[in-house]
């Protein structure tokens, strides 16, 4: 009985906090995200009149590092609620079909338009000003570019520095996080 026990307890433990939805994509699903027709020009300007930064992330189904980001980083209250209320976020499916319009007019699959962006690997976030040339791709317009999973501070420290526009600044992010490391130290 009390190993019976043991077991339980231990395979609940094992467990993750919280379990990410997963789509019909076999990406995983939060609930800051937009289904949008793909059209980045149009999702700018809703972005911006809600008064939030648009910010893409490309995924890809089996992703090891989107799993932790959105099982272990996205899932946190305060990093949550920062994303649902500075943030207009649409998911690009790295080998996905359903066409995205870039700032420039080019319509390409998903698939293709990573690859045009030169986008390598998932998680992979672009965050974009609130003005965006029609001459410019999303990639070429990004004021700053996330590739990978990161942990929870940085992550937050990055939300935080787009909205707050850091990258206009002369504090480049890696010292405005390593400032935040030490505020919170101190």
């Amino acid at each position: 009985m009390f190993r019976a026990f043991v077991l339980a307890l231990t395979a609940l433990i094992a467990m993750p906090l919280a379990a990410a939805e997963i789509g019909d994509d076999g990406l995983h699903k939060a609930p800051w995200m937009r289904d949008t027709f793909k059209d980045l020009r149009e999702d700018l300007d809703e972005a911006n009149a809600e008064g939030k930064r648009l910010m893409l992330i490309i995924e890809q189904r089996g992703c090891i590092y989107c799993k932790k980001m959105h099982e272990e980083v996205f899932v946190v209250d305060k990093i949550a609620d920062y994303i649902e209320a500075n943030y207009f976020v649409v998911q690009i499916n790295m080998f996905g079909d359903v066409e995205v319009t870039d700032f420039d007019g080019t319509a390409l699959p998903e698939k293709d338009m990573v690859k045009r962006w030169g986008a390598l690997f998932t998680p992979n976030i672009y965050f974009l000003p609130q003005e965006v040339p029609d001459t410019l791709t999303a990639a070429q317009a990004a004021v700053a570019n996330m590739p990978g999973a990161f942990g929870k501070g940085t992550t937050f420290n990055m939300l935080n520095w787009v909205v707050e526009k850091g990258y206009e600044e002369s504090e480049p992010f890696q010292k405005y996080h390593a400032r935040k490391l030490e505020e919170q130290k101190g």
